[in-house]
């Protein structure tokens, strides 16, 4: 398989030259209704309305060139078969498989038997687990079902399974909810504490490692509370973790269910890593749903037609938008107070992945990779940030996501429209505004327009939907790293501050219970300036 720098592309300079005169979306009749229906993409339940970016024929012609080129659906293929993309050639790295798709690689032939069968042995465990929960047969100290479980984790192991577990909470099983616990921040815990009652509480620690010291901290501050209540955590508390890792202790946890090494922690949340957490709150159909609905995302991801396939469409745009049109940033903005975690996740995700600045053969890129993700829900961050989107100097392209119907389905009617008819008109009015802009003599009131933007959409956010909408992403994310030449599934970045707490932390030990006067040396200022001198 042949790997290329995105500067050493031929397409490149094809779009570089198409990108001297974008195309103009503030000229008379730019958003016809041609081509409105023209850009349109249709794949996994999803339509994305793509009439609002800055392309035409022309540019989609040599994005796809430059797709084919760079053998994106090839290397797709490749790492959903199991082939080792996890590597930085020549250079110590950790030179693994990438296989979060093998777990939900379930209902066709699989790409990557031994992966899936992996996943699917974890999945039954799963499936009896879940039962002896809802047939009664495991119960607490006084006999008592369960009805909360907490997920203890940071990262990967909560930003994902966080989302997803809020975004769903209409179709939880009747009288269960889901907590997570990330921060070592202790007020993080003690909220959270606060709200349950511990002795119909579960709780899941993730750490793949089985090291990770903000998960450490949080589980035995959570174990110290169940002991004070008098419970015993191992009749309470779950591991999710690797083979053999420290956490692997059946005598310490009520069970326990495995991650690979082949599965990063961003895109675990298919994984055990969500499904505990996620089983238990939406039963283990819930949760096949959503491994239904990511997985025909999979699929349709494999497509090599640019006009056909959402992901890679959406990785292409956003490489035309970000290194050849020279925007730094981009918004994801879903119109679903569901999904108001869902950017944090997408954050992780994406500038984890692809925040690196060393291509696969260990050389320093000479080219922009990935941007800066953001985003709130709409119609709330209309009042907060939209200014800048219509009027800043900064152009930042958008992502819109939105559904047709609400979850709940209940409503109102005020001034002959729904309020879900009023959120879809907001998200199609900004989609408009942001592009066309309108001109004004009165200069605080003129809109620039060529404001750059799609529209993800949806019928409804259900739990197979959701499923398809983390793929898209997760698929995206991997297309456009194959395109910039960058290992998009390591995070070295992460290490340093690690290393560098566990030095301060040493310097700060004993200090807990002592006034500022009697730490002395071991003032902040103090203890930083020490562990600068040792970095």
């Amino acid at each position: 398989m042949q790997f290329i720098d995105f500067d050493q592309l031929a397409s490149r300079e094809v779009l570089r030259d198409l990108a001297r005169n974008p195309f103009d979306l503030t000229s008379e009749g730019a958003l016809s209704e041609q081509r409105l229906k023209k850009y349109v993409c249709r794949s996994a339940g999803f339509d994305l309305l793509y009439a609002t970016q800055r392309i035409d024929d022309s540019v989609l012609d040599a994005l796809q060139q430059m797709a084919d080129e760079a053998g994106l659906i090839e290397k797709f293929a490749a790492m959903k078969k199991g082939d080792v993309l996890n590597f930085i050639e020549g250079f110590e790295s950790e030179n693994r498989q990438v296989l979060h798709t093998a777990c939900r690689d379930l209902f066709n032939t699989a790409l990557c038997p031994e992966a899936t069968e992996a996943a699917r042995e974890e999945l039954d465990k799963l499936q009896v687990f879940l039962n002896t929960i809802k047939d009664g047969e495991l119960v607490n100290s006084r006999g008592q079902t369960f009805t909360s479980i907490i997920q203890v984790g940071i990262g990967g192991s909560d930003l994902g399974p966080r989302a997803l577990a809020l975004a769903l909470k209409p179709f939880a099983v009747e009288g269960r909810s889901a907590h997570f616990i990330a921060n070592v921040d202790p007020d993080d815990a003690a909220e959270v504490l606060g709200q349950v009652d511990l002795s119909r509480t579960l709780v899941n620690v993730v750490s793949k490692s089985g090291t990770t010291l903000e998960t450490l901290t949080n589980e035995i501050l959570v174990r110290e509370a169940l002991e004070s209540r008098g419970l015993d955590p191992a009749r309470h508390m779950i591991a999710v973790t690797g083979k053999g890792s420290p956490m692997d202790d059946p005598s310490r946890y009520l069970a326990s269910f495995y991650m690979y090494d082949y599965i990063g922690g961003r895109y675990s949340a298919t994984s055990m890593v969500g499904g505990v957490t996620l089983g238990f709150l939406l039963g283990y159909e819930g949760f096949m749903a959503i491994l239904k609905g990511a997985n025909k995302a999979d699929i349709a991801a494999e497509s090599p037609d640019i006009r056909e396939n959402i992901s890679l469409l959406m990785a292409m745009l956003g490489i035309w938008n970000h290194n050849l049109l020279a925007y730094a940033t981009c918004a994801v903005l879903p119109y679903s107070q569901a999904l108001s975690r869902f950017p944090a996740h997408l954050q992780q995700c994406d500038m984890e992945s692809n925040g690196k600045s060393v291509t696969r053969y260990g050389a320093l890129v000479a080219y922009k990779t990935g941007p800066v993700i953001w985003g709130e829900p709409g119609t709330n961050g209309q009042h907060a940030f939209y200014q800048l989107l219509h009027q800043g100097t900064e152009i930042v392209p958008a992502e819109f996501i939105g559904f047709r119907k609400s979850q709940y389905g209940r409503d109102v009617e005020v001034e002959g429209t729904t309020s879900q008819q009023k959120l879809l008109a907001n998200l199609l009015a900004q989609s408009i505004a942001l592009a066309a802009g309108k001109p004004n003599d009165n200069p605080v009131r003129s809109f620039s327009g060529n404001r750059p933007n799609s529209i993800l959409i949806a019928d409804r956010l259900t739990p197979e939907t959701l499923g398809a909408l983390l793929a898209v992403y997760e698929n995206r994310i991997a297309f456009q790293g194959f395109c910039w030449n960058i290992n998009s599934f390591d995070q070295e970045g992460v290490q340093l501050g690690k290393v560098l707490a566990k030095k301060i932390l040493s310097h700060m030990q004993g200090d807990s219970g002592k006034t500022a006067q009697e730490k002395g040396g071991n003032s902040i200022e103090h203890v930083l300036l020490n562990v600068a001198k040792i970095n």
